[in-house]
């Protein structure tokens, strides 16, 4: 595979990096040229992503950890400036989810939720912020689009991905002053997780593929990764506090 340029030079945090979505973002960064260190609690599936990564002639670090635990996100953040020397782009992916329906969510998983993804970016934002005042930098952080349309079961996820857009748009007025960009890309992806949930669920796979207009979901790398590494390059200096749609027109209909 060619490899680009875009990102040459440049360093990469990506949490959650092992699998599904976040692989396809470490993969797509190390392919325009960024070193890329990739976190997750699996150490195997890290490896597995590193390795494809160096395949294709990339670097990469793997950082084992929990990014519901501070000590973990601040260990991941400072690893990744001693490897690498710096960092300029910080993906947070890292996201457990729970599917229940409103009635019967409870605090337990609305702590999970909270604690693996806004209270993690909360912690990851401001570990990085140092660094990537330096780089004059850019944080993705990913929403999602059942958050957006208010997905049936989904109450405690979508409240912790609806927190995260918030968070994402006071940073973007902060930082800006700063240089640093933030946004937030919204997949629809054909992830690991995706699939175990709609093979469950064979009456909602018929229903996404009638409602996205362009027939299909994303593919982790080509589609969501892809456009990560857009959004963090120079080609996207101008854009910040966004929420970008990467669910193939899903949100137009309903």
């Amino acid at each position: 595979m060619q490899r680009g340029t875009r990102l040459a030079g440049k360093t990469a945090l990506v949490t959650g990096g092992g699998q599904g979505v976040g692989r396809g973002i470490a993969l797509a960064l190390a392919a325009e040229g960024a070193a890329v260190v990739i976190t997750g609690r699996t150490e195997s599936k890290l490896k597995d992503t590193a390795g494809e990564i160096a395949e294709r002639g990339g670097s990469a670090y793997i950082s084992v950890g929990d990014v519901g635990d501070r000590a973990d996100v601040d260990r991941m953040v400072a690893e990744t400036v001693r490897e690498f020397g710096g960092l300029d782009v910080l993906v947070n992916n890292a996201q457990s989810s729970v599917q229940r329906r409103l009635e019967k969510t409870s605090y337990e998983d609305v702590e999970l939720t909270y604690r693996s993804g806004p209270l993690a970016v909360f912690h990851a934002m401001q570990a990085a912020l140092p660094h990537l005042r330096d780089s004059r930098g850019s944080v993705v952080n990913l929403g999602s689009s059942a958050a957006v349309q208010g997905e049936v079961t989904f109450a405690a996820y979508a409240m912790a991905k609806e927190a995260i857009r918030g968070l994402t748009r006071v940073a973007a007025r902060e930082w800006g002053a700063y240089g640093i960009r933030v946004n937030v890309v919204c997949p629809a992806a054909l992830s690991p997780a995706a699939e175990e949930y709609l093979a469950a669920h064979p009456q909602k796979a018929a229903e996404l593929a009638h409602e996205i207009p362009l027939g299909r979901l994303g593919a982790p790398e080509a589609d969501i990764g892809r456009a990560v590494a857009a959004l963090v390059s120079d080609d996207m200096a101008y854009l910040t506090g966004a929420t970008l749609m990467l669910e193939g027109g899903r949100t137009l209909i309903g």
